[in-house]
């Protein structure tokens, strides 16, 4: 596993006494916040909603927990379709979105997984926060009152703006403050539909007062600080909706290629309206140029066609539309068909007998289309035997009809229906149409041997129908066993020689195919059509494909080769191989998988088989690479802190990690460890050697030394058995100068309980608090007031007593040199942590440093704080000089009543001394005078019980 650990310098970690059992644990997740938020609230049911600005920086990360490291993946709910979050998951610990945007709000789940147990899901809501600017819109009514001879003039003022979360409107006219009853004229209401997007100002019987500037200003109460939003209508007696006039005419009909310029100008409106063109079908050309409300659309061509619109607004009344229509004018798709005397349902063409011809043109506009026809190149006018007739001019696709009656040996020749559009510009289309004595109508067979048609998988195959008929008609190709589309997409392929030609063919082509003739360029009678059936030919689909098995010398190895599908489905035989060495071979009878076996695995054992399994087509391959390749470890990720060896520039780190699977393979004999520094290219390897058989889940260890602080190392760990070396693990350590216990993960940052006091301390999230929980006492979140976050206390409910202590040792820090007397001046480290005491009943919360040969009674407090301190957390810094291998200790005492909750939150030991808080420099002069004071008489006594002193106060100073 890889992996980047925050490692801490300054300490020295003594991990005595771990449980090799028990270190594989199944995930936890919580879900932290950092970025741009405005808010976090606790839902009910321990649920999170996360708000934030829109634009700003989203960045949520999870933290997990659990032995492997377990798998991280972020997904959202579906929302929005324009949020393709749910496609694009995202597999690592922190979700980050820039400027995020409305759409983008919802619930985000993170799912840690590792194998063990059920996967952990938090998830957490995010709500996006905007306040878009505000419009407002005027409507004037003018009615006339009954028997009077006065109109009433009423103008609506509507204010509309898009937010979350609601808007509080507020009118202003001039400087003053309009609000409903506040004036007569006015009326302020919320249409109920709107929800509260709307807010309505109603001036009724306009009075001159009335006409002034009217500002609507909309708010959000700074929520996220998102400031408010202001617009200003100027309303006056010459207020008036837009009025547009188009200077073009409707429709524009233009030729290809040419320059189209539409005009748009005002005729009336206060304020002045703006201007702005549309396309009904879509977005406007790109090549559109638009000014002054002309819209210029050069070189225009047939797709630009359609319905363009100039609206004009000025936020009073609705918007003015007015549209004309461009026409592109065509000429495409000249088609003809022949159609025998319909009257005796002939199929082909007699003497005496009539004959028509039809020819078909699509046209734009199709008014425009005007036909002529040509015998011979002769002009050809409608007479009694010969009629020409031509479908309603705005019909389109337009059809002309030549009806010859009576079919005469001179009738004979080349006729030719020419397409044209009135106005030129365009070249006209003309469908050439042969009248013989020996016309055929169409016949459509299959060759033979073309039917069946067998093929192998990726080859090219060619379906043909042969036809026959003159003129010879297009063949329509379709897939006749299914709704299926034809190999380019399409549902139907046109081919004019009759051939399908099929490139690359998959088994998914299998199948029938139908090929018929088409109406057009040929006989206009029933169809002919034929069926081809497709065989497409592959080698088997078999599984596994590839499978990898790791294995002891001496132990047995099976594998087996399954076939999916195949055809031919008749598998023809099988062959086993290491190498290109033949191991067994054979045929298949009723079964349709194949095993091999090695009894007892030797080394030449090793390596990569095959099984083929064959048709006649080709063969379908299982391979099984058998390893004695050992699995990689598994660094555990809940180590928490480094070595420190009390020299200057060194540190060091107790690496510790499990085996996966280590009963896998052969005897792990020993590790090889690679160090080296990022950026460097050299790696220093050693070999770690290893007593006895590895157990699962067993947790071993090994100190790194002479580590060059602040230097960052890059770890390879790579186990070794007879076969030689396994998968590797690598992991970056990182020196960062500070140990840190948010008490969030189990075990907590391996503190421990004392063995000799009253009670335990407690390992305690606000969000899983039994509801029977004492009131009045302890915290209701920890100290970053997160619900989800733990934190530990001591319970003072029965059956505790007054004066029962509870005792948390942390993990021992090393600080003594190799020369215990070489001690001049003792280290400096600043030891601090967040208290939380409130309740009526407070007892005493007492700090130790406890150093090695001490006993817990031997070790005076540090710091000490006794009664209620409020409900809130405080934070407590102390100033420690070690001159030994030390542990903290926190000592909680119950007081007198069940209201006496204490807690704890985090804990951090850092390097020097601790920093002076910012405050009045002469009082810290005088504290600090203080402080020496105490100290050199804390240095002449062995020792001196302090109480209900707080040298969190007194140290800072």
């Amino acid at each position: 596993m890889d992996g980047i650990i925050s490692v801490l310098g300054v300490l020295t970690l003594v991990l005595e006494g771990i449980s090799c059992q028990g270190v594989y644990a199944p995930p936890t997740v919580r879900i932290v916040h950092s970025g741009h938020t405005c808010n976090v609230e606790e839902e009910r049911y321990s649920e999170r909603v996360y708000t934030i600005r829109e634009g700003e920086t989203l960045e949520l990360t999870c933290l997990v927990t659990g032995h492997p490291r377990p798998q991280i993946r972020w997904t959202k709910t579906a929302g929005s379709v324009s949020d393709r979050f749910q496609d694009s998951s995202v597999f690592n610990e922190t979700l980050h979105i820039a400027k995020i945007q409305r759409h983008q709000g919802g619930r985000y789940y993170c799912k840690a997984e590792n194998g063990l147990g059920s996967p952990a899901i938090k998830s957490i809501r995010v709500d996006v926060y905007y306040l878009d600017e505000p419009v407002v819109t005027v409507h004037q009514s003018i009615g006339e009152a009954k028997e009077q001879f006065y109109y009433e003039r009423t103008v609506f003022l509507r204010c509309i703006a898009n937010s979350n979360p609601p808007i509080r409107y507020s009118w202003y006219r001039g400087r003053d403050v309009l609000s409903q009853g506040s004036d007569k004229g006015v009326e302020i209401y919320e249409p109920f539909f709107t929800q509260g997007e709307t807010k309505i100002l109603k001036l009724k019987n306009l009075r001159p007062k009335d006409y002034a500037n009217y500002s609507c200003i909309a708010s959000v109460r700074n929520v996220c600080g998102i400031a408010d939003r202001r617009v200003v209508f100027r309303l006056t007696n010459k207020t008036a909706p837009a009025s547009i006039k188009l200077l073009v005419e409707d429709p524009i009909v233009v030729n290809p290629g040419q320059t189209v310029s539409l005009v748009c100008i005002t005729t009336g409106g206060e304020p002045t309206p703006s201007l702005n063109w549309t396309l009904s079908s879509g977005s406007l050309p790109e090549k559109s140029l638009m000014k002054d409300g002309t819209l210029t659309l050069p070189a225009i061509a047939s797709e630009d066609a359609g319905v363009y619109s100039c609206i004009a607004s000025n936020n009073v009344g609705n918007p003015a539309k007015k549209s004309t229509t461009i026409i592109v004018r065509a000429l495409k798709k000249g088609r003809f068909w022949i159609t025998p005397d319909p009257y005796h349902n002939d199929d082909n063409i007699q003497i005496g007998r009539e004959v028509k011809i039809s020819c078909q043109v699509e046209a734009t506009p199709p008014a425009a289309l005007q036909f002529s026809w040509l015998k011979n190149g002769r002009a050809l006018r409608s007479s009694e035997r010969m009629v020409i007739t031509q479908t309603a001019p705005d019909i389109s696709p337009g059809t002309t009809n030549l009806d010859i009656i009576d079919l005469r040996f001179t009738d004979f020749g080349t006729y030719a229906g020419v397409a044209s559009l009135r106005g030129g510009g365009i070249p006209e289309i003309s469908i050439d149409v042969n009248i013989s004595p020996t016309p055929v109508p169409p016949n459509l067979t299959v060759p033979r041997g073309k039917s069946p048609m067998a093929v192998r998988e990726g080859e090219t195959v060619e379906l043909e129908c042969l036809v026959s008929g003159k003129p010879k008609p297009i063949i329509l190709w379709s897939r006749a066993d299914k709704e299926a589309p034809m190999p380019d997409g399409s549902m139907q392929m046109e081919s004019y020689d009759g051939v399908l030609r099929i490139v690359n063919v998959s088994r998914e082509m299998s199948g029938s195919y139908r090929c018929q003739t088409s109406q057009y360029n040929g006989f206009n009678v029933k169809p002919r059509e034929a069926v081809i059936e497709l065989i497409v030919h592959y080698p088997p689909a078999v599984e596994p494909v590839w499978q990898e098995v790791r294995q002891g010398l001496g132990r047995p190895v099976a594998m087996n080769c399954r076939v999916l599908r195949a055809h031919p489905s008749r598998v023809l035989r099988y062959e086993w191989r290491l190498g290109s060495r033949l191991l067994h071979a054979g045929t298949f009878d009723s079964r349709d998988d194949t095993d091999y076996t090695i009894r007892s695995l030797v080394r030449e054992g090793y390596g990569e088989y095959t099984c083929d399994i064959i048709n006649e087509v080709g063969p379908g391959r299982c391979t099984f690479l058998v390893t004695g390749k050992a699995y990689p470890p598994e660094f555990y990720y809940d180590t928490y802190n480094p070595l420190w060896q009390n020299r200057p520039r060194v540190y060091g780190y107790k690496l510790q990690w499990t085996q996966m699977n280590p009963n896998a393979v052969d005897r792990i004999m020993a590790y090889r460890l690679g160090i080296r520094q990022t950026g460097q290219q050299r790696w220093w390897e050693q070999d770690i050697p290893v007593e006895g058989n590895i157990q699962k889940g067993e947790l071993i260890t090994h100190n790194l030394t002479e580590l060059i602080r602040p230097e960052v190392y890059v770890v390879r760990l790579t186990p070794i058995t007879r076969f030689g070396e396994g998968d590797s693990s690598t992991r970056v350590v990182t020196y960062s100068g500070e140990f840190h216990c948010s008490f969030e993960e189990d075990p907590v940052c391996m503190f421990t309980q004392d063995k000799n006091d009253d009670f335990d301390w407690t390992r305690h999230s606000a969000a899983t608090r039994d509801t029977k929980y004492t009131p009045n006492t302890g915290p209701s979140g920890d100290r970053s007031s997160s619900k989800q976050g733990f934190y530990m206390y001591i319970e003072t409910s029965r059956p505790r007593k007054e004066g029962d202590t509870a005792r948390l040792l942390s993990p021992t820090f090393n600080v003594a040199p190799k020369n215990p007397h070489s001690i001049t001046s003792p280290p400096a480290y600043c030891f601090s942590f967040y208290y939380h005491m409130y309740g009526k009943h407070i007892g005493t919360l007492n700090a130790f440093v406890k150093q090695k040969g001490q006993s817990t009674s031997d070790a005076g407090p540090v710091w000490s704080l006794s009664g209620n301190q409020g409900d809130r957390w405080r934070q407590a810094k102390i100033s420690i000089h070690p001159t030994a291998s030390f542990q903290v200790m926190f000592e909680g005492i119950r007081g007198p009543g069940i209201e006496g909750d204490i807690a704890i939150d985090d804990v951090t030991l850092e390097e020097g001394e601790c920093p002076d808080p910012p405050s009045n420099h002469g009082k810290i002069a005088f504290k600090k005078k203080i402080w020496i004071i105490f100290r050199s008489i804390l240095n002449r006594v062995d020792y001196i019980q302090i109480t209900n002193i707080s040298f969190c106060n007194v140290s800072q100073f």
